[in-house]
């Protein structure tokens, strides 16, 4: 396969302008050296011509139009309009189906010379008309799909604001009204559309025109599995029988993570229409999470669109024609049950209607609760939903939600699902049961939904029930804040920087003076002393954000190869070079995960290659005992405690076998294994305090980096993670104090404690290499087996540091008592030593 070719900046007309180059003789130098002083004469005043007749055009004659400069050709701007016609007085002809067809040709042809008709009868559009043209036929009432290019140069581009859909298509449908019988349009739909996807079927060796059937048949991206070529535009058409709706999914699928520049976009439909658009994609999905699309008719249209200068393998996809969805919903009077939405998880179709009725005894009641909701769509305020959604009780749902439950009022509840003629998600999967209302929750809390929570979850800060309903008219307790709506949280979540409460109330009287400065652990000082050079804040951030010279270096500066100091906060890593030398930004290929992830809602396992830094780290004849973290491709980082304890074997690196790219700890595939050279404790290490519980770990075999593999970034001395910041905890530990380790790579997401809190909730306990996060879900921790573990924070960039690595705690998951996790920024420098990272 092929891309079709593209026009480049600099070629004209489809043709590179001309360079001549001399010829050998041409380059010899003459033998009349009279001859040669006139040649030179001459060529300088040819040269002094040129560049008068240029310094003219360009410099003093006034440019009435800049259309004919080079500049203004470059900034010329394109609008394209596309859509469909539906011609009610014509037949359809199969032969339409092939470009090259006469039928296709002579039909093509009239009806782009009426769209042309149409446009010049408009004074405006008229002017920056360049072409329609038709790109495709589908059966019915004979449908046209259009689209149409306008021009407006440089100097006029204050234009481009009156060259609307709306005026579009009033000048297309007046202009079809005007043209008598010989066409009856009865349909006319007009949608601004990207350039780049406008294509001309007649000339294109990148459109393809597929015949879907029963059977399972496939494409593949150009060159695929080797990486498509720069700038590809390609087109698929995909036909099915009449009556029947085509399921399209894609096994592999690889694109740069730049939606932007490089996308796969599908359409419900033959043209780029974004009201038929079914979904846009980029990056690189994980298996478990393949991306599956069905249409609402008999035809689909996929196009690949790359204009970056990173190229993908892109992808392989699979499609077959399904018979037509003519019923969705139904009747549902078995005491419990579940029900989706149309061809979950795959991404429901457009243009669907479903209801559900769910019928129980007389005396009973319903709750339902959606483990899985997602209707995302582009521009929808999800408070009003007034596109795909789900309505129950007369309330409608959309977006993305982690947590829904609703309970019914009667023995009976109706839930419909629509979704209209555009953008599609994987919708939702819920399961309902009935309950009895005088007894809903024995030995539980009840929900205002009617679900059932852990009675030690009422009232503990955290909305377990998703409503709130489990927070509202506590009494607090002594290790709890009262906020002003009356809702209890953790005391070490005051001051914090995040609106916990949800009114406020937790952060209000937190706030400095106006000649005062906040430290990052809530405390006040005189804003003079910010930027000083001095440590005044226990945490340093009056020195982390310092906008002087890069001459200045302190203690929180941020040091570059050549010398000089960035006084910005987090500066290494952020795809902005700070540094003159660019030193803050090598060795950044780390902290990224290949694979592109949605959000797993509802659950704590972690999906394949979320995590591509986590290894696991067994012992001899054991399996699973402690957990580490990818530096590079021969150094793992870990907890000393792992290594350094009663048993002295735990010290020979021959007896510990390290475990990466593991998800599941019953499936080895894709995992690499590799034997341990060196164990390497830090030399300061008290087993007794856990402080300098750090230790790294060399490989004996480098491991080869790969989409469930990859490093995680260290961040510089200076790095920091405020109080509030949002992390992740990864490991296989017991899913319960005392319990068994898990099987499956679990995650928890928490929340960077202030180091003041962090010191009263651990009693004194904790030292300046020590950090606490407290758990946003509650009865997540890190538990035994998680150690050595890392945690992880997402910077803005996207880049994930590695901010701890879990040390201790008391107990899992107890109340107010978060986990302590080895502070890096405050062992990076003896990383260095040891590793050169």
């Amino acid at each position: 396969m092929s891309s079709g070719v593209q026009f480049q900046p600099g070629e004209r007309n489809g043709r590179h302008e001309q360079v001549t180059f001399l010829t050998n003789k041409e380059k010899m130098p003459s033998q009349r050296r009279g001859g040669c002083i006139a040649g030179v004469i001459v060529g300088l005043l040819v040269l002094g011509a040129i560049a008068g007749v240029l310094i003219y055009f360009f410099a003093v004659k006034p440019n009435k139009s800049s259309v004919g400069s080079v500049t203004s050709r470059q900034m010329d701007q394109t609008l394209v309009y596309s859509g469909h016609l539906v011609l009610d007085n014509i037949p359809y002809n199969k032969q339409l189906e092939n470009p090259q067809s006469t039928a296709f040709i002579e039909m093509a042809d009239k009806l782009e010379k009426m769209l042309w008709s149409t446009y010049k009868e408009d004074p405006l559009l008229s002017k920056y008309y360049n072409r329609s043209v038709i790109s495709a036929f589908s059966e019915g009432s004979l449908i046209a799909y259009h689209w149409t290019q306008f021009v407006v140069p440089a100097a006029e581009q204050q234009v481009q604001s009156e060259i609307t859909e709306q005026r579009v298509a009033r000048a297309l449908r007046t202009g079809i009204r005007q043209a008598g019988k010989e066409l009856v349009v009865t349909s006319v739909t007009v949608s601004l559309t990207d350039p780049r996807m406008a294509r001309n079927p007649r000339d294109d060796n990148c459109l393809f025109r597929l015949d879907a059937n029963t059977d399972l048949q496939g494409f593949e991206s150009p060159d695929y599995p080797n990486q498509y070529p720069p700038h590809t535009r390609c087109l698929w058409q995909i036909r099915g029988p009449p009556n029947s709706s085509i399921f399209l999914d894609f096994p592999d699928f690889n694109v740069e993570d730049d939606c932007a520049n490089a996308f796969v976009y599908i359409y419900d439909s033959f043209s780029p229409d974004e009201s038929r658009a079914i979904t846009k994609k980029c990056g690189q999905r994980p298996p478990t999470n393949p991306l599956e699309v069905v249409s609402s008719g008999n035809l689909i249209l996929v196009i690949l669109i790359s204009d970056s200068d990173i190229q993908k393998p892109g992808f392989n996809a699979e499609f077959r024609a399904i018979p037509k969805m003519t019923e969705c919903g139904g009747v549902l009077e078995a005491p419990s049950g579940n029900f989706s939405s149309p061809y979950y998880p795959s991404f429901y179709p457009p243009n669907v209607e479903c209801t559900w009725m769910i019928k129980v005894p007389q005396n009973l009641r319903i709750r339902v609760r959606f483990s899985m909701f997602r209707l995302k769509e582009p521009g929808v305020d999800v408070r009003v939903c007034h596109k795909d959604y789900v309505e129950v009780l007369g309330v409608k749902y959309c977006g993305e939600r982690i947590q829904l439950a609703i309970g019914s009022t009667n023995n009976t509840l109706t839930v419909k699902f629509r979704s209209d003629g555009s953008h599609t998600d994987k919708g939702f999967l819920a399961t309902y049961s009935a309950y009895d209302p005088k007894n809903p929750c024995p030995n539980q809390f009840t929900c205002a939904s009617g679900i059932c929570i852990k009675s030690q979850l009422h009232c503990d800060g955290w909305n377990d029930c998703g409503d709130m309903s489990d927070e509202v008219n506590c009494r607090c307790d002594k290790d709890q804040f009262v906020c002003a709506n009356g809702m209890c949280k953790p005391l070490y979540w005051v001051c914090d920087r995040v609106n916990d409460c949800g009114d406020g109330s937790d952060e209000k009287q937190c706030s400095c003076t106006s000649k005062e400065w906040r430290c990052g652990d809530g405390t006040c000082i005189p804003r003079e002393q910010q930027c000083n050079g001095q440590k005044e804040c226990a945490d340093g951030s009056d020195e982390s954000n310092c906008q002087a010279s890069t001459r200045t270096c302190t203690d929180f500066s941020f040091r570059c190869k050549n010398g000089e100091c960035v006084n910005k906060v987090n500066a290494e890593c952020d795809q902005e070079n700070d540094c003159t030398d660019s030193s803050d930004e090598e060795n950044c290929d780390c902290g990224v995960r290949p694979y592109k992830h949605n959000r797993i809602v509802g659950g704590v396992n972690a999906d394949v290659g979320e995590w591509p830094w986590q290894v696991s780290l067994h012992f001899s004849t054991m399996n699973h005992v402690c957990g580490a973290s990818i530096l590079s491709s021969t150094w793992l980082l870990s907890a000393a405690h792992c290594f350094k304890s009663a048993q002295p074997d735990f010290l020979k690196p021959e007896l510990w076998m390290t475990y990466s790219g593991m998800r599941d700890q019953q499936d080895m595939e894709e995992v690499q294994v590799r034997k341990v050279k060196r164990v390497l404790p830090h030399p300061s290490y008290n087993p007794m305090t856990y402080d300098y519980d750090i230790a790294l770990l060399e490989l004996a075999v480098p491991l080869e980096f790969s989409n469930t593999i990859h490093p995680i970034c260290l961040p510089a001395a200076t790095h920091v993670f405020p109080a509030g910041m949002s992390c992740w905890v990864t490991g296989w530990g017991t899913l319960r104090e005392g319990g068994s380790v898990s099987r499956l790579l679990q995650k928890a997401e928490v929340k960077i404690i202030n180091d003041t809190v962090c010191d009263v909730v651990t009693e004194g306990q904790v030292s300046s290499r020590m950090m606490c996060s407290g758990f946003l879900a509650g009865g997540v921790d890190a538990c035994q087996g998680d150690s050595g573990g890392p945690l992880v924070c997402r910077e803005e960039s996207g880049t994930w540091f590695q901010s701890g690595i879990v040390s201790w705690g008391e107990g899992c998951a107890r109340r107010n008592k978060p986990g302590v996790y080895s502070r890096v920024t405050k062992l990076r420098n003896w990383i260095t030593e040891i590793t050169g990272i």
